[in-house]
């Protein structure tokens, strides 16, 4: 591996890195206003929501790294300590990169990228329209460290556009289309094919329970070793023995007996193909019988 320590190649390049590393990042679409009345709105990628109760979300309109100076957003909010973030959805994406250009201070930037203005009902600043989450933010905290501004700010009021939302009120993922900064001048876009759900596990048996010859198989990823161990118990000798008899298994007994194939590969070809089908337990079982293919007895 390539090591790197921050400050012998400067924390500009180091940035490249960590940009690109620790990616895909949300972006916060920021509405801010001056003592003047002045509204800016910039987007940035540092920044997560890291707080339940009350709601907190972060964000780093970190100073310029040309000059140290600081950036708009900033400057306003030590003014008048409220936002509000939008998120941004591919139909926006480049209106938001239009919106990061630095403008002088005092430019609007929703009539620069086309944006429109809605008013807030709790803070000063106001929302985008065009975005389909909104959250109204009273800053509680900005922390300064090195070249780094951080705000801490909780959500007071939040506005979810209805075309996100399932029968229920709650947000259907497969109705969004989020944007998310990458490094450079590369970005995510969540929708489709990229979405899909990784089931939250009890307490499982853990990969550490898997035979040894599962565990290092030249077959199965160690994604596919993870969700064999997010079961919840290993299956008992009697099912074992059961699943050896089924046809898969035995039409894979005979196509190792006649091609002189390694019928443990087999197995766990076959228990990769199960577990794409979302079938996890067969799978476990089929591994089970590749551990000692002769026998049930895979303790």
């Amino acid at each position: 591996m390539k090591t790197i320590t921050p400050d012998t190649i400067g924390s500009r390049a180091f940035y490249k890195y960590m940009t690109s590393a620790v990616a895909p990042r949300p972006i916060a679409l920021a509405s801010t206003i001056d003592k003047n009345g002045n509204v800016n709105l910039s987007p940035f990628s540092f920044f997560n929501y890291v707080g339940i109760d009350p709601p907190i979300v972060v964000f780093s309109p970190g100073r310029r790294g040309r000059d140290n100076s600081y950036k708009d957003t900033a400057l306003n909010l030590f003014e008048v300590p409220e936002v509000v973030i939008n998120m941004v959805t591919f139909e926006m994406v480049q209106q938001m990169s239009l919106s990061s250009a630095e403008y002088e201070r005092g430019i609007n930037e929703f009539a620069k990228a086309g944006f429109t203005r809605v008013p807030s009902e709790r803070v000063q600043p106001p929302r985008v329209a065009e975005s389909p989450a909104q959250f109204e933010c009273k800053v509680l905290e900005i922390k300064e460290i090195g070249t780094m501004v951080l705000v801490l700010a909780e959500v007071v009021l939040a506005h979810f556009a209805e075309h996100i939302l399932d029968e229920n009120g709650q947000i259907d993922q497969t109705r969004t289309d989020w944007v998310a900064r990458m490094g450079g001048d590369w970005y995510a876009r969540a929708s489709g094919g990229a979405l899909f759900e990784v089931p939250r596990p009890q307490y499982g048996i853990g990969v550490d329970a898997l035979p040894a010859s599962v565990r290092n198989s030249k077959i199965l990823t160690g994604n596919d070793l993870g969700q064999l161990g997010s079961l919840t118990q290993l299956p008992d000798i009697s099912e074992v023995e059961s699943f050896s008899g089924t046809e898969a298994i035995q039409a894979l007994r005979e196509e190792a007996r006649l091609g002189c194939q390694y019928l443990p590969d087999l197995l766990h070809n076959h228990a990769l193909q199960l577990l794409q089908k979302g079938l996890v337990r067969e799978a476990l079982l089929t591994v089970l019988l590749a551990a000692t293919p002769q026998s049930p007895n895979y303790s």
